[in-house]
């Protein structure tokens, strides 16, 4: 799930199912019980149609959660991101950086960081669409220390520079669980 609008539809399938989840978030679901087998097979049935699976092993739980931590910082917490991501992670999810970024690498075929980027990238041109806040106030938003080091980047992703981008008005956006 990476959005609200994922979480009311999990929601609503969990509902529907007359399953009692305790807490429902960005990628977790916590139920007041344990779950049958036949209540996995038919969540699992419910929720794959519509572009979601359940997610039972360790390492793809974290991957999950090191997604969702980023995904929460780019696109829902302009500005306020203060520390490394790494420290961010590491305290988030309680278990060493260098750990975190091994087991992304291994099942994720590409590291944090550059997920990471493809999501401020992602962000940025969203903002560009809405056309709301120049470029240097994007790259404030979004913890670039320069619309110069914004720039590059973009173009480096894209190759498109942000002007360019905004310009030719396509949809050249993915949805976040594309990216």
């Amino acid at each position: 799930m990476v959005c609200n609008r994922c979480i009311l539809v999990v929601q609503q399938e969990i509902e529907r199912l007359q399953l009692t989840a305790k807490t429902i978030k960005l990628g977790e679901i916590y139920f007041e019980s344990p779950l049958t087998a036949s209540q996995k097979t038919a969540l699992n049935n419910a929720l794959t149609p519509l572009g979601f699976e359940l997610i039972d092993d360790k390492k793809s739980k974290v991957i999950e959660k090191i997604k969702n931590t980023i995904i929460d910082l780019v696109h829902y917490q302009d500005g306020e991101i203060k520390h490394n991501l790494s420290d961010i992670l590491s305290r988030e999810l309680g278990h060493d950086y260098n750990y975190l970024s091994n087991v992304f690498s291994e099942v994720e075929g590409t590291t944090i960081e550059k997920y990471h980027i493809a999501q401020k990238i992602e962000r940025v041109k969203e903002l560009l669409v809405y056309d709301e806040l120049s470029l240097s106030e994007i790259a404030y938003r979004l913890n670039y220390s320069s619309v110069a080091y914004l720039s590059n980047q973009f173009k480096k992703v894209t190759g498109l520079t942000p002007s360019h981008f905004k310009q030719i008005k396509e949809d050249k956006r993915k949805p976040l669980d594309q990216v």
